[in-house]
């Protein structure tokens, strides 16, 4: 029986997309589309000043990011594309601040940073990145940084870019943290629409809509490998005369008891199913007719000898049931026809037992 979608971790949030979101492959193909002529651009400005070692450097990096998306559309491997794109964004980032690039304005391509690692990775992932990044940037701005790298950034700048990146990054971290939480919220909700489409909300048993679905995986199933399933359609007997005798809410009662006997007497591969008001179509898959007729009695049964509790009153249930199995080609309707017409044979022949086609 199809049960409601447990809670996502954060973790793995990454497997699911909600509507409007661009999926992280997708922006990663993007990012890289836009880096590359960037980068060109910055080689092309390194070579008019005679700079050819950054020229050569930046153009590594250009063919870095082809390499990597070249190796997304050959084997489709989205982790090996986000790990390989945030290995080389963040060697690109850092030789860009180290070696003080454009006179030292291209550090500023460090705020690019933050939102980008935070969306196509893991929030643990992107509050390392984060830390360590301005921890390193920090350290460069650092004396000891002065005496190795010799960086041309002013001290009020040093103490600005580390101020406006901290908060960008708390920030960024503040803003992720609320799109994951939004987008959890989500995929919860629409599993728990999911789940209501597709169960009754009295029993929790799937719903007539939900049955005719497995129903029709069955069958394709059956004229695939011709092994035959079976349904039970049951009845509530006399289930008017409790409505009428003890109301509605006794009447509540024995559907549940009915329904909570089924979940107790079958396979977890068994759909179970409430057909109607007081009937209900149990789906046997790889079952012929006399396992089915013994699984039904064996419900009927234990049915019987459960009564139901109402107002210091033991009521108690049975029912009737039609076992058939598919045979030949035929549709399922005609099959559920077939069952029909057993729990017809069976309500007409004294009720509290079970009718094979």
């Amino acid at each position: 029986m199809t049960q409601a979608t447990s809670r996502t971790p954060d973790t793995e949030l990454s497997q699911f997309r909600v509507k409007g979101e661009i999926p992280v492959p997708m922006l990663i193909g993007r990012l890289t589309l836009a880096a590359i002529p960037i980068l060109l651009l910055f080689t092309w400005r390194s070579l008019e000043r005679g700079l050819t070692g950054s020229a050569a450097i930046l153009v590594i990096f250009a063919v870095l990011l082809s390499l990597n998306g070249i190796a997304y559309l050959a084997s489709h491997n989205s982790t090996l594309q986000r790990r390989g794109f945030i290995t080389i964004i963040t060697v690109l980032f850092t030789y860009l601040a180290v070696n003080a690039v454009e006179d030292g304005s291209a550090i500023i391509w460090l705020f690019a940073y933050p939102p980008i690692i935070f969306y196509i990775s893991e929030a643990r992932v992107g509050v390392i990145a984060c830390a360590g990044g301005l921890a390193a940037v920090a350290a460069l701005f650092s004396p000891l940084g002065d005496m190795v790298f010799d960086s041309p950034y002013s001290t009020s700048f040093r103490l600005t870019m580390l101020a406006v990146l901290g908060f960008e990054m708390s920030t960024c971290y503040v803003l992720d943290q609320s799109r994951r939480r939004s987008k959890l919220g989500l995929l919860k909700l629409a599993a728990e629409f999911e789940y209501a489409a597709k169960h009754d909300a009295l029993t929790g048993l799937a719903n007539r809509r939900e049955a005719h679905e497995q129903l029709e995986a069955e069958y394709q199933r059956y004229l695939r490998n011709r092994r035959p399933f079976s349904v039970l359609l049951m009845d509530i007997d006399l289930f008017k005369s409790v409505n009428d005798s003890y109301g509605h809410h006794v009447g509540d009662q024995a559907i549940i008891m009915v329904a909570r006997t089924l979940q107790e007497q079958s396979r977890k591969v068994d759909t179970l199913s409430r057909w109607g008001g007081e009937e209900y179509l149990v789906l046997l898959p790889e079952t012929d007719t006399s396992d089915a007729v013994q699984t039904a009695n064996r419900i009927r049964q234990k049915i019987a000898s459960t009564p139901v509790n109402a107002d210091g009153h033991s009521i108690n249930t049975t029912i009737s049931i039609g076992v058939a199995t598919i045979e030949g080609s035929e549709s399922v309707d005609r099959l559920l026809q077939r069952a029909d017409e057993a729990l017809y044979r069976a309500k007409s022949g004294g009720r509290n037992q079970v009718c094979e086609y």
